[in-house]
């Protein structure tokens, strides 16, 4: 009952500031809160509030993203890693309400615009391999920054209430020098979707975004990782298109392809849920066609991934969170 009104207000200060966060976060964590709720006032058992709350975390991200498959999905693959029926069930019915409820409320577009986009060819499947090795490498770096500096920001005996100071005054700036490069970063998704950027740009605003980023999610603000993986992954993969341009450019996807198998790959990479990439990518651009290397590169991206033992991030965030509260149970 406390965790909904404080996740609704503070997501909108946390996203509305300019940090680089997704709203997908906070809705899931509503969406969960709001399950228990219900749970409570019905007086379910615990079996019956577990699947509650995945329905209710379902429909979280369906509605942040417009995407009601890639809601279910992520929850059964990624949260609860099984699909048995009873909470598939749940899980994609409560995703398909709260999306049909939203739908009452907003316009139904897709959230990012895409010209269409021609065929896969096999003679382009050279690059789509090279976006996927490029996307697995940096998804694995990324984990890797945000866990280094979540552990830094624990570890630190600096005063939060000064480290959250600094945390603005360096989204201030920013906000201030470059309004565009801030906040949610759809606004630089769906440029890059367009295929819109030079290759100096592109790989700037790519390591700006990176490192503002892990700087982001470590102020421990309420926030989402998706939004900022799909900015990452749509630049890293326009950045391997425009490379591609200057060296076979008879023989390569177009770069809104490029950008939309980057963000598909390098979201895959990061959570290692290959699934819920392909079908976020594809519910969130409306765009079909790109499903074949989309998979080839999700495959390439998860194979990188796995061979550096990388963990999955939401994986390393539970185990951190499981720590800490073990270390605060032993502190009481």
């Amino acid at each position: 009952f406390r965790i909904l009104p404080v996740k609704y207000v503070g997501g909108l200060l946390a996203i509305s500031s300019g940090m680089a966060l997704g709203r997908e976060g906070p809705s899931v964590q509503m969406g969960g809160s709001a399950a228990v709720i219900v749970a409570t006032l019905t007086r379910r058992n615990i079996a019956d509030l577990r699947v509650l709350v995945a329905g209710g975390a379902a429909a979280g991200l369906a509605t942040a993203f417009n995407a009601p498959i890639a809601g279910g999905v992520f929850v059964l693959e990624e949260l609860l890693k099984r699909f048995d029926p009873r909470t598939t069930i749940a899980t994609l019915v409560a995703s398909g309400s709260g999306f049909a409820a939203a739908r009452l409320l907003v316009s139904p577009e897709n959230e990012f615009h895409m010209r269409p986009l021609g065929d896969p060819r096999l003679l382009e499947s050279g690059w789509v391999v090279a976006i996927g090795v490029v996307t697995g490498l940096l998804g694995v770096l990324y984990n890797e920054a945000v866990m280094r500096a979540l552990h830094r920001a624990d570890r630190s005996s600096v005063p939060k209430e000064v480290r959250a100071a600094a945390t603005g005054a360096l989204v201030g700036l920013l906000v201030w020098a470059a309004p565009d490069l801030a906040g949610s970063g759809d606004n630089l998704t769906q440029n890059a979707l367009l295929g819109h950027g030079t290759l100096l740009a592109v790989a700037g605003i790519f390591a700006l975004r990176f490192g503002f980023g892990v700087v982001s999610y470590a102020a421990a603000t309420p926030g989402g990782l998706f939004a900022p993986m799909l900015v990452l992954g749509s630049q890293a993969g326009l950045v391997v298109g425009l490379v591609a341009a200057d060296l076979t450019p008879h023989a390569m996807p177009s770069l809104p392809a490029c950008a939309l198998i980057g963000m598909a790959a390098f979201f895959t990479a990061s959570v290692h849920a290959p699934v819920t990439g392909l079908i976020l990518a594809t519910e969130m651009t409306g765009n079909t066609n790109q499903l074949p290397p989309m998979l080839g590169a999700c495959a390439i991206a998860m194979l990188v991934a796995v061979a550096l033992r990388s963990e999955p991030i939401y994986d390393r965030l539970a185990h951190r969170a499981a720590q800490n509260n073990a270390s605060d149970a032993n502190h009481t």
